[in-house]
């Protein structure tokens, strides 16, 4: 491997802040002036900052108006990213189907992802991230978790059917397999390629015949997304729908904002988490409680394997796709790839199967 490239697999996710916030600042001016050019969104730049996808995200503050959020995308992957996120938020407000649910929606103001200076304009939807709000309060991640469940299963409700799911099977995962194939250097070779392959062979297995609610799925659904205000942490937004999709199996939202509350309440990392359900054929019984809560899991069913590893499939894909950061760093890949697909090829290896059927209700 070039030391270049081996240079990069050791640097962090996050980016530097303090080595960019020049640039960042100058940017985000420069894309104000655009905008107040077009006579859109009067104000001054507040608070920009990169993201782990490869956004520039700044607040535009003025007098008398109300506040917006200016996304502007740092590499062509992030354009792609804007590009279904507006698709699918005018989408989704214009389904008539939501009713008073699309309150929860920010608001597309400008989507202009053409040219020298591309950005996305959504309107600053009131409360603080869920993430936050939970380091300071983590007293509140049972009611937080509970109310977030309770919205995401009323958007899948209302826009989805139960059906079987063995067609849609190979949409749902080969393409995501393939993503990490391209982006992950472990995933093509060797054991990495092995393990890969036998993931695929259990989620087509499993999933093959079971009846799911496929319906509109947020596709990154954990508490970094939530707009939540109040001493209990109401939920007033939610955001980043990016990866949404139209007819997508819904029990995936639900299973990772368990998963990801679970791994912001202990810090451990997300694969680690997944590796510990597949050896142990099980989500710890407090998941499983808020899942079966949510109407999204029986409690009476240790099924949910499948389905777990493929939310950790699309959680880990979807990070692959939308920012090369992701599968050049080493760290994150050994703690967050390499732990679920060994585990995964020593289930298969022992011919582990879910013997008793998952039941969604």
């Amino acid at each position: 491997m070039p030391l270049a490239a081996e240079l990069r697999g050791l640097l962090p996710l996050r980016p530097a802040g303090v080595l960019t916030r020049p640039v960042d600042v100058l940017t985000a001016r420069r894309l104000a002036d655009s905008l107040r050019a077009e006579g859109v969104a009067p104000g001054e730049p507040v608070g920009a900052r990169r993201t782990f996808s490869d956004l520039l995200v700044f607040r535009l503050n003025g007098d008398g108006v109300p506040p917006l959020v200016v996304k502007h995308p740092r590499s062509s992957r992030a354009i792609d990213s804007l590009a279904r996120e507006c698709e699918a938020v005018r989408s989704l407000a214009g389904d008539e189907r939501l009713g008073a649910w699309r309150r929860l929606l920010p608001t597309i103001e400008r989507c202009r992802l053409e040219g020298p200076l591309p950005l996305v304009v959504e309107s600053a939807l009131p409360g603080d991230d869920g993430d936050a709000v939970l380091r300071r309060s983590p007293h509140l991640s049972r009611p937080v978790a509970e109310s977030a469940l309770a919205a995401i299963r009323a958007l899948h409700r209302a826009t989805g059917h139960t059906q079987e799911v063995t067609e849609l099977t190979s949409d749902w995962v080969r393409p995501r397999l393939a993503a990490l194939a391209a982006e992950i250097r472990w995933c093509r070779e060797g054991d990495g390629a092995d393990a890969l392959s036998a993931l695929r062979r259990l989620l087509e297995r499993e999933l093959s015949g079971r009846r799911l609610l496929v319906a509109w799925t947020h596709g990154d659904f954990h508490p970094g997304n939530l707009l939540l205000t109040g001493p209990q942490g109401a939920l007033i937004g939610v955001i980043d729908w990016a990866g949404a999709l139209p007819d997508g199996p819904s029990e995936l939202d639900c299973l990772t904002f368990v998963l990801t509350l679970r791994h912001q309440r202990g810090g451990r990392q997300l694969g680690r988490i997944v590796a510990d359900a597949v050896r142990g054929c099980a989500l710890p019984p407090a998941d499983r409680r808020l899942l079966a809560d949510a109407g999204a899991l029986a409690p009476d069913a240790p099924g949910e394997i499948a389905l777990t590893l493929l939310t950790w499939l699309w959680h880990v894909a979807g990070n692959v796709t939308k920012s090369a950061r992701y599968g050049r760093s080493r760290r994150w890949i050994a703690q967050n790839v390499v732990p679920v697909l060994t585990e995964v090829a020593a289930r298969e290896a022992a011919g582990v199967r879910d013997a008793r059927p998952f039941h969604p209700t």
